[in-house]
């Protein structure tokens, strides 16, 4: 019975099945595939020769990577920067959506939310530029608007204790629209009913967002919760990169820029593999525990 039970329903699906083939492969192809690449973080490779004739070392990659001190100052700054960016750019889309919900002069509403998400679309390098030209101590607006106050300019790019919050907030810039289109979505499919009914029982706008909007969302508000947190780890390097410099190097170096530098730039590939393994396994395991966490909690999680 449950075989026939099972037959039907793909029978039912085959459509929304075949649809969902190709980016099953996608993923496939592109996620599961280069795993096997992982296998260089216990070689001593050398380009050039077959990859099961490269000289196995065992876990000397990793026994060097946890006796250098430089993987763990790009651990700290890999959680530091991560960290800011979760709190405020988790947390921030939530409240602009809600406040875009709130709005009622249509016309309004979507020129703020096209023009909030435009800067999605906008390549890190053009983001950089802005930003250097933004902080400049040379014409920047915001060291004009700090003089005009009868301060002194500020060399934001050139100041460690600043770099973190250039990044965080120039990232909170470009993404901050685009992250509130999976909450506008969701708070459409709340039952108006559910609006009209806290009405009739005299509750105002905010009322209404505390105790209608925001448990209507609170569930994808969790998954996408404990997402992020998998991804703390995975913030890539492009910002980095792109707004860092000599003086602020140390700051800037993050886990991924890490192995870039060691795994092309200085051609230790397998030492390179290795910080991306480790990297991998304290996401995975960052997920695991807050999914754990939040389904003893809530009862809600994405496993």
């Amino acid at each position: 019975m449950k075989l026939k039970t099972v037959a039907k329903r793909l029978h039912e699906q085959r459509y929304l099945l075949g649809m969902s083939l190709p980016f099953v492969a996608l993923v496939f192809v592109f996620n599961y595939v280069p795993i096997w690449g992982w296998l260089m973080a216990f070689q001593r490779y050398r380009p050039g020769r077959p990859f099961l004739e490269q000289q196995w070392v065992g876990l000397k990659n990793f026994t060097d990577l946890f006796q250098d001190e430089t993987f763990y100052l790009a651990l700290k700054n890999t959680l530091g920067m991560s960290t800011l960016s979760l709190i405020l750019g988790f947390t921030l889309p939530i409240i602009f959506a809600l406040l875009l919900n709130e709005m009622r002069a249509g016309l309004f509403k979507r020129t703020v939310q096209t023009v909030s998400y435009l800067p999605h679309f906008v390549s890190w390098v053009v983001v950089a530029g802005l930003v250097y030209k933004m902080l400049s101590t040379d014409g920047g607006p915001i060291n004009q608007l700090i003089t005009t106050f009868g301060g002194q300019p500020v060399q934001f790019m050139a100041r460690s204790e600043y770099f973190w919050g250039v990044v965080v907030l120039s990232d909170l810039w470009k993404e901050i629209g685009w992250n509130t289109i999976i909450y506008l979505a969701v708070m459409t499919a709340i039952e108006p009913a559910l609006y009209e009914a806290a009405r009739v029982d005299g509750a105002g706008r905010w009322q209404l967002m505390r105790h209608v909007t925001l448990p209507g969302i609170s569930r994808v508000v969790i998954i996408l919760f404990v997402l992020s947190i998998g991804h703390l780890t995975a913030i890539g390097f492009e910002k980095q990169l792109l707004l860092s410099n000599a003086v602020v190097k140390d700051s800037a170096l993050v886990l991924d820029l890490y192995a870039l530098q060691n795994g092309i730039g200085m051609n230790k590939f397998s030492f390179g593999t290795a910080i991306g393994v480790v990297n991998s396994l304290v996401g995975l395991a960052l997920l695991f525990g807050a999914n754990a966490f939040f389904r003893r909690k809530t009862g809600d999680s994405i496993i």
